[in-house]
């Protein structure tokens, strides 16, 4: 498919190392000339700016900055930010997210392929409900990501439903976004719950929050809820604490994540068996006890 891709909303984040290689993993995956916007609630420090600087004097891709005077809030900087965007699909990436090759290209096509998408999550290694190789696990970020791409490019194409997106990278469409009114920042602090909180409000109009299959980005931990956020998400959404145990404990994805397992070993077999489950996502062993 050969579609306009959507904008890039990254939110700057006060790890001045993570930044730098966030900006470097997109730099290499992603199409010259996509938009890019670089918010910054005020987080970066001299190094971060440096790097941003430095970035944006070299960069292939279309990039913005903004940077606020003083912070406003997570919640609340996103939705003027996505509030910006008017009814465009935005792609919103973790500060310390490492998207690797196609992840944007794959995030929009399953947008085209399904009208009824709002929110398009990829795997990752700190998903939660679409961690990998092991769901719920913050796991090592995968050291051949070149060869995981290959491994996602044969996946089957399910898009199977999930509880809520997650903040490691999701594709939100815009349309959806603004029918279901946008992101609470009066009862939320962080994106993590927000986001949670939008997803369901879009679900509850028919929308769906599903899976990419074949699209992976990777992160360094997991996105935090903000003091009292999940107390409120509670009080709002009183079954979706026990969906969210539910599908981690039942794993429904479980032969789809395997089926990418399979695939990735496959894609690296005239190795020796031990690199290839380290290149795949290493398995636990003395050396990570």
């Amino acid at each position: 498919m050969n579609m306009a891709l959507p904008v890039i909303l990254l939110p700057v984040g006060v790890d001045d190392a993570a930044l730098d290689a966030c900006l470097a993993a997109l730099e290499h995956s992603t199409p010259a000339g996509t938009p890019v916007w670089l918010a910054d609630d005020a987080q970066a420090g001299p190094r971060g700016q440096a790097v941003i600087e430095h970035w944006l004097a070299h960069t292939r891709l279309q990039a913005e900055y903004t940077r606020r005077p003083r912070a406003i809030g997570e919640a609340l900087h996103l939705e003027q930010m996505l509030h910006a965007c008017g009814d465009a699909d935005v792609a919103v990436l973790a500060p310390d997210a490492l998207p690797t090759s196609g992840w944007l290209q794959q995030l929009n096509e399953c947008f085209a392929r399904d009208a009824s998408i709002a929110t398009a999550t990829p795997w990752s290694n700190a998903g939660e409900v679409v961690s990998w190789p092991r769901a719920g696990e913050l796991n090592p970020v995968p050291r051949d990501l070149q060869r995981l791409s290959q491994a996602l490019a044969a996946m089957p194409l399910l898009h199977p439903e999930l509880p809520s997106a997650v903040t490691h990278a999701v594709l939100i469409r815009g349309n959806a976004r603004r029918r279901a009114g946008g992101l609470d920042v009066e009862s939320f602090g962080s994106w993590y719950a927000a986001l949670v909180d939008l997803s369901l409000r879009m679900s509850g109009l028919g929308w769906r929050n599903v899976l990419c299959d074949n699209a992976f980005v990777g992160r360094q931990d997991e996105g935090r809820p903000a003091d009292g956020d999940m107390e409120v998400l509670a009080t709002r959404w009183p079954t979706w604490t026990t969906r969210q145990a539910s599908f981690l404990m039942d794993d429904p994805l479980h032969v789809h994540r395997q089926q990418l397992q399979q695939l990735c070993e496959q894609a690296i077999m005239p190795q020796a068996q031990r690199d290839l489950f380290e290149a795949c996502g290493p398995l636990p062993g003395p050396e990570q006890a």
